[in-house]
């Protein structure tokens, strides 16, 4: 019997479920481990999936949970970002994510080891990584940047703002961001106030 005919409702695995799918498969299998010993050490690891739970989820008929995809990290030793997308980084190669559709693999990547944002919209690309990094990382995990050549306008003030609320992680040096208006300024940028 489905869970359709069981009265619930089946949740569709969509690209980055079938990924992980096959990311569960490859890794048990390289790691020697039957269903049963991986579903063994699952229990231990406090997730309890029987056996035939593995084996669906291996076959993209079973949603794997956040808790089930770290736990299998864990156990698999990898990042969780191993099972989350396909082995394969190289510029030319294309991967589907799910929200995003096809995007390079470098850039998935890139996105999943949060080097970047998996894509820029039009506009300021560098007020956009600071954004990435100030909301995506822990203060102290936070990369430092090769910083642009004086600071956008946006960019400056976020940090400001961020810094008086002592979020940032970020010493904000008033003479820079002032530097940067007067740089501004004589190439013609201007001020809106």
């Amino acid at each position: 019997m489905t869970e359709q005919q069981r009265g619930r409702r089946a949740i569709e695995v969509g690209p980055t479920g079938q990924t992980v799918a096959a990311n569960i498969a490859r890794l048990r299998e390289r790691r020697a481990l039957t269903t049963r010993q991986l579903s063994g050490e699952l229990e231990r690891a406090g997730r309890s999936i029987p056996a035939s739970g593995i084996t669906r989820m291996e076959k993209g008929e079973r949603v794997v949970t956040a808790d089930e995809l770290v736990a299998l990290a864990v156990i698999f030793g990898v990042s969780p970002s191993a099972l989350l997308l396909p082995l394969k980084d190289a510029p030319t190669d294309v991967v589907e994510v799910t929200g995003a559709g096809e995007v390079s693999a470098e850039d998935a990547w890139d996105w999943a080891d949060g080097l970047r944002p998996l894509s820029f919209s039009e506009g300021d690309e560098d007020t956009q990584m600071l954004e990435y990094d100030l909301y995506s990382r822990p203060s102290r995990r936070r990369r430092a940047r090769h910083a642009p050549k004086f600071l956008t306008r946006e960019a400056g003030q976020l940090l400001q703002e961020l810094a008086k609320e002592g979020r940032s992680g970020l010493v904000v040096d008033p003479r820079l961001l002032q530097e940067d208006e007067r740089k501004r300024q004589e190439q013609g940028g201007g001020s809106d106030g």
